[in-house]
């Protein structure tokens, strides 16, 4: 056979024995209740999910982006201006794609599809490496694979709301499902059993060997399948920075285990090389289209600092209404007494291949992989209480609780095996472990009925946290808010456009306290002897408002929208944090600077009453602060070669650039000269006429 054509034939043999991956002698009692466990957990949640289906506001964040990307804008929130206002970059991609391939379907609906069948598959996918992690045990025995951590997951009312919210919930679980899928793979791989003995006095069940992963297959296929399973699992644990950027602790972990587990250099290379293309080449690409080490979100909401206060009690919050601890303890429980029973452990594997050492063995196999999930989940959880948590009930904890429960998802409750252990104490387990199954699923019962944070779900309190699929539904009288059209039902939505209709010389509109009007700050007209052709412009629009998705997604990509907070504002995102802010929405630039920096008039009348004269003349002048012109211009000049380098070259000191919010003191800490007050000092005496 020619050489190339047997290199052909070890790759079709190298796919095909991935995808089956190692072979396991199962009881179809085991295969047949794994198989029915999946199929109802997938039915209960999909269900579950579409009962309270949505998408948020900041769901809608993500269309506006994509509504640019197809309109040959780039992957901005408006045109021209070079902003990251989405937190996960394969999210947006994802969706662009999917509305190219959609093509006249609604993005809203294109996003809702992603969403459920991601978080969906995710669900699955921790099911089933759940149950290949037991797989070696349960050879020649008879056992029941029962759902566990999952029924915990689906139960709680957040995981069902977040899975349809737009928001990138549904691919992160989709992404943790599948990297925990082929971790355990990548454990088990070129793993074999003991030699195969006879069956002893107490060994009355037939003894199956298991072969290692392409035991059959000859050196160049083993090598071939390897290989390719060593790039695709590199390749998908490289990918977690641009799924969320704090998943890099669980990316980076795996990639480091399969480096230390690599038996020579060259393997090391194609770990190094599938792992970090992708994400180095897009970090480039990061730092130079806008100038940021870290998404723009990731600026706005400060999210190197801590508010350790805010978030205990964000975790509270979560755990509270749903009594999270009681689960807990029966799943420890559930997890000790599968310990027990399942005969040899997967800790005593051992790599079979030469050319292993013993920190290699440690670290590829099924209990470092184990202790790997749970010590992220961890990590995760400690990173967002650091952090302060959300202002959205359980959304951030929701990532970190799925992770520490993927080694349960499933249990397996080994049936009485009189050759195992003695028969009394077979129906002892069984029925130990029955009745904690038993219990954690009448608490998942429970707490998928629970009314979650009751009275105050929609009622922002002092902790800033709201159910905010309820908050929504409330606030648009929607049961389900699915459409950009079904926020026009939210305060001021229909207000902002009759305003910009109204406005058609261009305007900067503001929130008034009326909620069925905006502020106007007309722009500066052109001057008595402009050209026809200039007079006859459509005026510039900017809209200053906190809800960016709803107003985002009704108005035309003309309109320039930004916020106080700072998703879609590199002004605002480069204040300074507010230390007792909500969480989330701790940065506030006032309403000033959006007058200062835009084309508008800027004295009174025609700039609201609480507006003050002298700050908007101080914000311009702050503008001209050198340092601050130049993070300006790193995302709105045009963009050329030399840009991007500079932007590149400059991006760490542009994402630690901060600006004070009160105009006086940003013309301070730049040392620029305080413009002379055109208003009248007050007084304290009634004003006269002339």
């Amino acid at each position: 056979m020619p050489q190339s054509s047997s290199v052909e034939q070890a790759g079709l043999t190298a796919a095909r024995l991935v995808a089956r991956g190692p072979r396991f002698a199962y009881d179809k009692t085991v295969r047949i209740s794994l198989w029915a466990s999946v199929l109802v957990v997938a039915a209960l949640f999909t269900w579950g999910a579409w009962e309270r289906r949505w998408i948020a506001d900041d769901g809608l964040i993500v269309l506006r982006t994509v509504r640019n990307l197809l309109a040959g804008n780039g992957p901005v929130f408006n045109a021209g201006e070079r902003v990251e206002a989405n937190t996960s970059t394969l999210w947006t991609y994802l969706v662009y794609f999917g509305s190219v391939i959609g093509g006249p379907v609604r993005l809203e609906y294109v996003v809702l599809a992603l969403a459920l069948t991601l978080s969906v598959a995710g669900v699955v996918l921790a099911m089933l490496g759940a149950g290949r992690l037991y797989a070696p045990s349960l050879q020649g025995r008879r056992a029941l694979m029962l759902p566990a951590g999952v029924l915990v997951y689906i139960a709680v009312p957040p995981a069902r709301d977040f899975a349809t919210s737009g928001l990138e919930n549904g691919l992160v679980l989709a992404y943790l499902g599948l990297l925990w899928w082929m971790m355990v793979c990548w454990s088990q791989a070129f793993h074999a059993n003991r030699p195969a003995r006879r069956p002893g006095p107490r060994d009355g069940a037939p003894s199956i060997r298991r072969q290692p992963l392409g035991a059959s297959a000859g050196p160049q296929e083993r090598h071939a399948v390897s290989g390719f399973f060593d790039g695709a699992l590199a390749f998908v644990a490289g990918m977690s920075v641009l799924v969320r950027p704090e998943l890099a602790l669980i990316g980076g972990g795996a990639l480091v285990m399969m480096l230390i587990a690599a038996r020579d250099w060259r393997r090391r290379g194609l770990i190094v090389l599938a792992g970090g293309l992708v994400p180095v080449l897009y970090q480039i690409f990061r730092m130079g289209y806008y100038a940021l080490l870290f998404p723009g979100t990731a600026v706005a909401k400060e999210a190197s600092g801590s508010k350790w206060a805010q978030g205990f009690t964000y975790l509270a919050n979560f755990n509270q209404p749903y009594l999270l601890w009681a689960p807990a303890i029966l799943l420890a429980g559930l997890a000790a007494v599968v310990l027990v029973t399942r005969g040899r452990p997967w800790w005593t594997h051992r790599a079979a291949a030469p050319g292993y050492g013993w920190l290699a063995r440690m670290v590829q196999s099924p209990a470092a992989v184990v202790i790997f999930f749970i010590a992220s989940g961890l990590l995760q959880a400690l990173y967002w209480i650091r952090q302060g948590g959300d202002f959205m009930h359980g959304r951030v904890l929701l990532a970190p609780m799925f992770c520490m429960l993927l080694p349960i998802a499933v249990i397996p409750i080994v049936l009485p095996d009189t050759t195992r252990m003695a028969r009394g104490a077979g129906y002892l387990f069984v029925g130990a472990t029955s009745v904690l199954w038993l219990a954690v699923a009448g608490w998942a019962l429970w707490a998928a009925n629970s009314s979650g944070l009751g009275a105050d779900a929609t009622r922002v309190t002092y902790s800033g946290i709201v159910d905010e699929r309820r908050f929504y539904s409330q606030a648009t009288g929607h049961a389900h808010p699915l459409t950009a059209a079904d926020y026009l039902d939210y305060p001021r939505m229909r207000a902002v456009l009759r305003a910009l209709n109204d406005t058609p010389d261009g305007a900067l509109l503001l929130p008034a306290g009326n909620y069925d009007q905006w502020d106007v700050v007309p722009a500066i007209p052109p001057p008595p002897d402009a050209p026809p052709e200039v007079k006859n412009q459509k005026g510039p629009h900017t809209v200053f408002f906190t809800n960016l998705g709803m107003l985002g997604m009704n108005v035309g990509l003309d309109v320039r929208v930004i916020d106080q907070i700072g998703l879609a504002n590199p002004l605002a995102a480069h204040s300074d944090r507010l230390e007792d802010g909500r969480i989330g929405h701790d940065k506030n630039l006032f309403p000033d600077w959006a007058v200062a920096e835009g084309p508008f008039l800027k004295t009174s009348p025609w700039i609201p009453s609480y507006l003050d004269e002298d700050w908007v003349a101080q914000a311009e002048a702050a503008l001209e602060c050198p340092a601050t012109e130049a993070m300006l211009n790193s995302v709105r000049a045009p963009m050329g070669p030399r840009r991007f380098l500079s932007n590149l070259v400059h991006a760490y000191q542009f994402t630690q650039y901060r600006i004070d919010r009160v105009p006086r003191y940003e013309l301070i800490r730049c040392g620029l000269e305080v413009p002379e007050s055109t208003v009248p000092p007050y007084t304290g005496m009634p004003a006269t006429g002339p």
